[in-house]
């Protein structure tokens, strides 16, 4: 058990690419905190699995968009395990619009984007990182995404969130080491409910990745786990898409 002993704090934690990361530590020993800010039948069902393989685990409802409800949420975990370890920042937000549609793209969907993706990641990790420097040592894994390098993704909005989640993960990592180490995996596309894509974008994406085939949320699950073990990294950012954004689509 490569976490043994340690306690992780995933952000988002219920559903999606947060339940598997949540599922996988706790496979590999760590207790789990699994937060939510809506989907609460979810977060409690992954903490009642987690606690089935043998881990403590709680579920904790905040909105990370909230300074006051991150602080709290960390002041909860470290209540609970006595510690953190690992804060994996994977809660977030986006609404579909179409690039060309700059209208359609309003100061509250911006506002809200940002708020999660970005400011959500910065209040959790300035919670976290007194812990993890008094502990002395940490991890922060950042969950952003490829739109982040290709400006392509459900909304214009949300590609720039992702972009300053990858700029964040480089400013912590530089301000903090070589205490905390801090990463960003950037999922491609995942087959999840997050984004509401039709059949045939998905079927495309499938046709044309050079591995042939998308992804799941255990596919970032299992490179949570390597960033949250690999002791020689940080500041980097892992693209988990099966080469798409560094070799192109096959035809």
């Amino acid at each position: 058990m490569r976490l043994k002993g340690l306690a992780a704090l995933i952000t988002g934690g219920g559903t999606g690419i947060g339940r598997a990361t949540a599922l996988l530590f706790a496979k590999e020993g760590a207790g789990v905190a699994v937060n939510y800010s809506k989907s609460q039948a979810q977060a409690e069902e992954v903490a009642k699995l987690a606690r089935e393989m043998g881990v403590k685990a709680m579920a904790l409802k905040a909105d990370v968009s909230k300074d006051g409800e991150a602080r709290a949420m960390v002041e909860k975990v470290v209540a609970e395990f006595g510690r953190l370890d690992i804060l994996v920042n994977n809660a977030g937000f986006t609404r579909r619009i179409d690039h060309k549609n700059l209208e359609a793209l309003t100061d509250e969907i911006w506002d809200r984007t940002f708020d999660v993706n970005l400011k959500g990641a910065f209040y959790c990790a300035r919670a976290a990182i007194p812990v993890m420097k008094r502990q002395g040592g940490g991890s922060i894994i950042n969950v952003a995404s490829v739109a982040g390098f290709t400006g392509f993704g459900s909304s214009i909005a949300y590609c720039a969130s992702k972009a300053g989640m990858i700029s964040l993960t480089k400013s912590l990592a530089r301000a903090f080491s070589p205490e905390i180490r801090v990463n960003t995996i950037a999922p491609g596309f995942i087959e999840t409910g997050f984004v509401n894509w039709e059949q045939e974008i998905v079927e495309r994406s499938r046709r044309t990745n050079p591995l042939g085939r998308n992804f799941q949320p255990e596919d970032i699950a299992e490179a949570a786990l390597f960033l949250a073990v690999a002791s020689a990294l940080t500041g980097q950012t892992i693209m988990v898409d099966g080469g798409l954004t560094v070799l192109g689509p096959k035809f």
